[in-house]
């Protein structure tokens, strides 16, 4: 080429770059520079930044300087760097990081300012690996105790799940970091959950498993959206016109990004009309040789720059969803006061400890026979040899679980955690065997291995003067992980076997249970104390004998309820179709009255109700006191130790239109008391939260008349009650 058309055309390709700098200038209004972007874009580089590029990362444009996307996964840390390409991990040896606890334990703080100390702390780690969009959190609602990935999740109450999850989006993005909520919606089992059809109703799906969602969309403006593998009304979520363009676009106002999980697309045209923004992980090999397609063959690529150019998609289709990338972009990746960060700093164990502190939820705390006192906290002058069972006391629970799984710099396990406390006088015995977690397949275990465990065990015992057994679940396959569900509601491993044995050699027994689900507990009568810690992350230890030495009084409640049985669940009633579905096809038939809405509709008594848990203090509640539109109630600490309680507000209408639960939460605050003091918590009753969704109407409504509030300490307690006329 003459060297003199060279020339010009560098200088008017330069020129046309630097013409007008809008969307180059993170002082422009951003809409400004979105649309200035995208004037500039040829259609193939619209069609390259909407599809994977990578297995975490979407393309930018680099002839115009617009930054790709680097994606990972959350949402309790970042996830172990991977190839480009595949699944195999990088080997890197800087990529170690914090394991903070479970999102399940997250909720049972019930602490909004430590979601917000959350969002904080996780964000500025994947700030810090370079990481623009954290795929999580999650809030899909805990329907069933067997969901294998409910402890990603925040329990089965959505107002509890949108408070708590609102805060740590906004402290997470604040860093330039942006959230990615999921699963949008009903991936509320892992069985069959490429392909199952969810079926419920209008109300439902509104009152219940939409409404998390909603508020982290219209109160904390989540910045991107995961859509889920399941099916709604036979379309799949990823690209369901009626939930992504119909409610998420234009009834919320969601103006980011949705992006598909990991081969959840199926369908060009569906993947085109339906509201999918990115498409990621549509075939697992990508550009490796072996594989018949790249990332130029997804579904968004072209295929559907195919149906661009031939007319048969408008061009605006196409736009909206570059504008929504480019605005995911401009507000991370480019965003100029995203923060540097930091990797497993002393501030994040700091933050990940005092999570799991108080996310310990006390079930149960008993006086032994002949004994003046509770078991707990324990008192090390009264023991001289405590024996430590069970293999979640030295098991790593940072590990498995699917996409969630974690490479962690340290972790404190639970028998580190006795033996820096109580040194010399802890023993440990293994108990039971659990296997390796394995992603798809459960690891067989020896039963003669077993057998020799738990013997071994027993021996030990018989020379205790205090038990505390470290059990539950873990993140095996069948157990809390992704990609398959649990088989059972009791403990596997023999373990409530090994515990009533225990139980029958030492009566002083402590029973810690980690776990993201509900489970079996048939030998709660026989011990004095229970604590259940969900997963508490790279601090485990150091939170766990925290709560049990005294140190910290525990102030976790319970965002689940659990059963005395399995079949006390409110859909086991209506069979194999309500859970797990029959040829594919689940129905929630329980309809509105999921957890504990539904176990006060089947009058059944569970073994411990939502919002519960025991402090090792005590608390009385005056009679809550109405004026005008707000009710409080005075909290004292009747005690001898400071304590925090949460002041939960159940709303029950006296009589409706339409049926509805005898209550729903509606509110809570966590005060902090010293003994003796007395502390006035008030809620403004707010008519929005009041409003429920009418199958008359297919509209949310209000309905004026008589409301009967509960100020309570768990959704079973009804002691202090009031009615308001609205």
């Amino acid at each position: 080429m003459n060297k003199k058309i060279l020339t010009a055309l560098l200088f008017a390709a330069s020129t046309v770059a630097t013409q007008a700098q809008v969307y180059l200038d993170p002082q422009a209004p951003l809409e400004n520079r979105v649309k200035d972007a995208i004037s500039r874009m040829t259609t193939h580089e619209k069609i390259q930044v909407i599809h994977a590029q990578s297995k975490f990362t979407s393309a930018g444009v680099p002839r115009l300087g617009i930054r790709q996307l680097n994606m990972d996964d959350g949402p309790h840390g970042v996830r172990e760097e991977l190839e480009w390409n595949t699944w195999s991990p990088a080997k890197w040896t800087n990529d170690y990081i914090v394991a903070f606890p479970s999102l399940t334990c997250l909720a049972a703080t019930w602490n909004r300012d430590l979601s917000t100390v959350y969002g904080n702390a996780v964000s500025e780690e994947f700030a810090f690996r370079g990481k623009d969009i954290m795929l999580g959190p999650g809030v899909n609602i805990q329907r069933t105790p067997m969901n294998g990935r409910a402890f990603e999740y925040m329990g089965e109450d959505p107002y509890l799940a949108g408070e708590i999850v609102v805060p740590y989006i906004k402290a997470a993005q604040a860093n330039g970091v942006g959230c990615c909520l999921k699963h949008y919606v009903l991936n509320d089992q892992e069985t069959d959950r490429f392909a199952v059809d969810v079926n419920v109703s209008d109300r439902a799906l509104n009152e219940i498993y939409l409404y998390p969602f909603k508020k982290a969309v219209e109160d904390a403006h989540v910045y991107t959206i995961m859509g889920s593998y399941n099916t709604y009304k036979g379309v799949h979520c990823c690209h369901n016109d009626e939930l992504i363009n119909g409610v998420l676009k234009k009834q919320w106002g969601f103006d980011g990004a949705l992006i598909s999980d990991w081969g959840g697309t199926t369908n060009t045209w569906e993947a085109a009309n339906g509201g999918l923004d990115i498409e990621m992980g549509s075939y697992t090999d990508g550009k490796l040789k072996e594989s018949e397609y790249t990332y130029d063959d997804y579904y968004l690529a072209k295929p559907f720059e195919k149906l661009i150019e031939e007319g048969k998609i408008p061009m605006s289709v196409l736009d909206d969803k570059v504008a929504r990338v480019l605005r995911t972009i401009f507000r991370t990746a480019m965003n100029p006061k995203k923060v540097i960060g930091s990797q497993c700093s002393e501030a994040h164990y700091d933050a990940c400890r005092a999570i799991g502190e108080e996310g310990i939820v006390l079930l149960k705390n008993d006086k032994p026979k002949k004994e003046k006192s509770a078991l707990l906290p324990i008192d090390p002058a009264k023991y001289q040899k405590i024996l430590v069972v069970g293999d979640n006391a030295t098991k790593s629970l940072t590990l498995g679980g699917g996409s969630s799984e974690l490479k962690t710099l340290r972790d404190i396990s639970p028998l580190e955690g006795f033996k820096t406390l109580y040194g010399d006088k802890v023993d440990y015995a293994q108990g039971y065997m659990s296997g390796r977690a394995i992603y798809d397949q459960v690891d067989p275990i020896d039963p003669a291995k077993q057998a020799a465990l738990k013997a071994e065990a027993l021996e030990k015992a018989r020379q205790a003067d205090l038990i505390i057994f470290v059990g539950g679940l873990n993140k095996n396959h069948r157990q809390d992980c992704e990609n398959g569900d649990r088989e059972s509601y009791d403990l596997s491993y023999g373990q409530n076997e090994l515990i009533a044995e225990l139980a029958a050699i030492q009566k002083n027994i402590i029973v810690v249970m980690f776990g993201g689900n509900p489970y079996s507990t048939p030998w709660l009568e026989q011990v004095p104390a229970f604590l259940h810690c969900w997963y508490l992350g790279s601090e485990a230890g150091k939170a766990l004998v925290n709560v049990v030495s005294g140190k910290v009084c525990p102030s976790g409640k319970l965002p689940v309820t659990f059963a005395k049985k399995y079949e006390d669940y409110p859909y086991m009633k209506y069979g194999k179709e309500a859970y797990p579905g029959v040829d594919k096809k689940v129905y929630y038939k329980e309809d509105i009255y999921v957890g504990y809405r539904g176990f006060e509709a089947d009058k059944v008594q569970p073994q411990f109700p939502f919002g519960f848990g025991l402090s090792y203090t005590t608390f009385k509640y005056s009679k809550p006191v109405v004026s005008g539109n707000t009710v409080a109630v005075e909290v004292t600490n009747t005690g001898s130790v400071e304590g925090k309680e949460i002041v939960q507000l159940y709303v029950g209408m006296e009589k409706c239109s339409e049926d509805r639960p005898k209550k729903e939460l509606k509110d809570f605050k966590k005060v902090s008391l010293k003994p003796g003091e007395t502390k006035t918590v008030g809620f403004t009753i707010n008519r929005d939260n009041l409003k429920f969704f009418s199958t008359k109407d297919g509209a949310w409504k209000f309905e004026p008349g008589t409301y009967r509030l509960y100020l309570a300490s768990s959704s079973a307690d009804e002691s202090h009650q009031a009615t308001i006329d609205l």
